[in-house]
C-alpha cells in the first residue's frame, strides 16, 4: 500500500505501522491522533467529520474509550484510517488535520489503570543471580515453573520525555549501617510493555488463545530502578520505593495488528509449562529489536526473541487465579536481555554490579545514572512488509527533591 502522504518505502511511521497517542495543541486542546510519517492525524476531529459512529470513541481526546471498545472496533478503525490515508479523495479533508509530531505535546495516551512488571528474561534473571547469589543457582527454583512479577504503581507511569527525579530512601552500606539519602545506583530497565483495551470478568481466566482479545497493543517501556534502596527493602518482599518513583513508556501504541509478521516461535522450555501456560506450537514470541542510549551512545542492543515467557504467558498467569483486567491495564516484560555483553538491558548488568564501568564516547565512565544523563530506548521490529519502529521512550534524570 503507498499512501498520499508520498512517504518513503522504509519510513518506520509507514501505512502499515498507524501507532496511536494523545496529544496537546499550542491553544491546550486535547485530541487523540494516530501517527503517519512524522505526521499525526487528529481523529477527534477525523472522526466527528468523516465517521460519526465512531466519534465518541476519540471525543475525549485520550485512547481511553477506544481500547475499551475492543477488537471489533479496532479492526473497523484501523481499515478506516487505511482507506483514508491510501485514497486520495480523502486527501482534501484530512490534510488540514495533519500536525507535525514535534509541533505536538504529547501526553500519556490512556489512563493506566493498573501496572505489573513481570521478569521474563533468562539471561536477566540469570545475569542477576549470579552477581547477587554467587555461590547458589542463579536461577531461583520457581523461575521455570511461572512468569514471575510484581504488582508496580500505577500513578507515576509517566510519557516519554518526562524529568525523572532521583529518587530518595533507604540503603544499606557495606559495613551494614543504615542511611537515608538520594539512590547512588539509579539505573534503567530496558522493556517492552503490552496495553489491555478489552477486560475480564472477575472470577474468570484468559487462556494464552485469547491474548489478541484483550490485549490492544505494545509500547516501549523503562522501569528506572534505585538498586541500593531496592536491595535494602525487597526481603522477604519484591520491588517498592526502588521502583515506584518513575516509569516511562513511549506516547506511541503499536497496536497488535501491525504485527502481523513479527511472531515468532519462543525459545525451547524446560520442564514443559503448566497447561494453563502452555503455547507450544503457537508463535508467541515476539521478534523485536531494542537499542539503548546514554547520552547519545547506543550502550545496549537486546532482542526481545529471546524472552523465555512470552506476553500471551504472562497475561495467563497474571489471571490465573482470578483476577479481573480492566481497560487501561499495563504489564510489562522486566528487563530485555540477550545473552551477549552488548545485549545486556541494564546498567546492573552492564557494569556487573559497579565493577565493570562502561566508558563513553566523550571518555566519561559510568556505571549508574548521574544527574543530567538521558536514556532513550528505541525498538523495531520486522513486519511482512517491512520494518516498523516502536514509539521511543526518553528520560532525563533531574536531581533528588530536597
Amino acid at each position: 500500500m503507498t499512501t498520499w502522504l508520498g512517504l518513503a518505502a522504509d519510513d518506520l511511521f509507514g501505512i502499515d505501522h498507524l501507532p496511536y497517542g494523545s496529544a496537546e495543541h499550542a491553544g491546550g486542546r486535547r485530541l487523540a491522533v494516530v501517527r503517519i510519517g512524522a505526521s499525526a492525524l487528529d481523529l477527534t476531529a477525523a472522526t466527528a467529520d468523516l465517521a460519526v459512529e465512531h466519534a465518541s470513541l476519540f471525543a475525549g481526546g485520550t485512547l481511553d474509550a477506544f481500547l475499551a471498545a475492543g477488537r471489533p472496533a479496532w479492526q473497523q478503525v484501523r481499515a478506516l484510517l487505511t482507506q483514508w490515508l491510501t485514497d486520495e479523495a480523502y486527501r482534501p479533508a484530512l490534510e488540514p488535520l495533519l500536525t507535525p509530531v514535534d509541533e505536538l505535546t504529547l501526553r500519556l495516551p490512556f489512563c493506566v489503570a493498573d501496572y505489573v512488571d513481570f521478569y521474563a528474561s533468562e539471561a536477566h534473571a540469570t545475569n542477576v543471580g549470579r552477581m547477587l547469589r554467587p555461590d547458589a543457582e542463579p536461577l531461583t527454583p520457581n523461575w521455570k515453573h511461572l512468569p514471575i512479577g510484581y504488582h508496580g504503581r500505577a500513578g507515576t507511569v509517566v510519557v516519554s520525555g518526562t524529568e525523572v527525579r532521583r529518587p530518595t530512601g533507604q540503603r544499606r552500606a557495606a559495613d551494614g549501617s543504615i542511611t537515608f539519602g538520594p539512590t547512588q545506583r539509579l539505573d534503567i530497565e530496558s522493556e517492552v510493555a503490552f496495553v489491555v483495551g478489552a477486560g475480564s470478568e472477575l472470577g474468570s481466566r484468559v487462556a494464552v488463545t485469547d491474548f489478541a482479545e484483550h490485549v490492544f497493543g505494545v509500547c516501549l517501556l523503562n522501569d528506572w530502578s534505585a538498586r541500593d534502596i531496592q536491595a535494602w527493602e525487597y526481603v522477604p518482599l519484591g520491588p517498592f520505593l526502588g521502583k515506584s518513583f518513575a516509569t516511562s513508556i513511549s506516547p506511541w501504541i503499536t497496536p497488535l495488528a501491525a504485527l502481523d509478521g513479527a511472531w515468532v516461535q519462543p525459545p525451547a522450555r524446560d520442564p514443559r509449562p503448566m497447561p494453563y501456560l502452555d503455547d507450544s506450537g503457537q508463535p508467541s514470541g515476539l521478534d523485536l529489536d531494542l537499542a539503548v542510549s546514554l547520552n547519545g551512545a547506543v550502550i545496549s542492543r537486546p532482542p526481545f526473541a529471546t524472552m523465555y515467557w512470552t506476553p500471551a504467558q504472562m497475561l495467563a498467569h497474571l489471571t490465573v487465579n482470578g483476577a479481573s483486567l480492566r481497560t487501561g491495564d499495563l504489564f510489562a516484560s522486566g528487563t530485555v536481555s540477550g545473552p551477549d555483553r552488548m545485549q545486556r538491558g541494564s546498567l546492573l548488568e552492564l557494569s556487573w554490579n559497579g565493577t565493570e564501568p562502561l566508558t563513553l564516547p566523550d571518555g566519561t565512565e559510568r556505571t549508574f545514572l548521574e544527574d543530567g544523563d538521558e536514556v532513550v530506548i528505541t525498538a523495531s521490529v520486522p513486519t511482512r512488509r517491512g520494518r516498523i519502529g516502536l514509539g521511543e521512550v526518553r528520560g532525563r534524570i533531574g536531581p533528588a527533591i530536597g
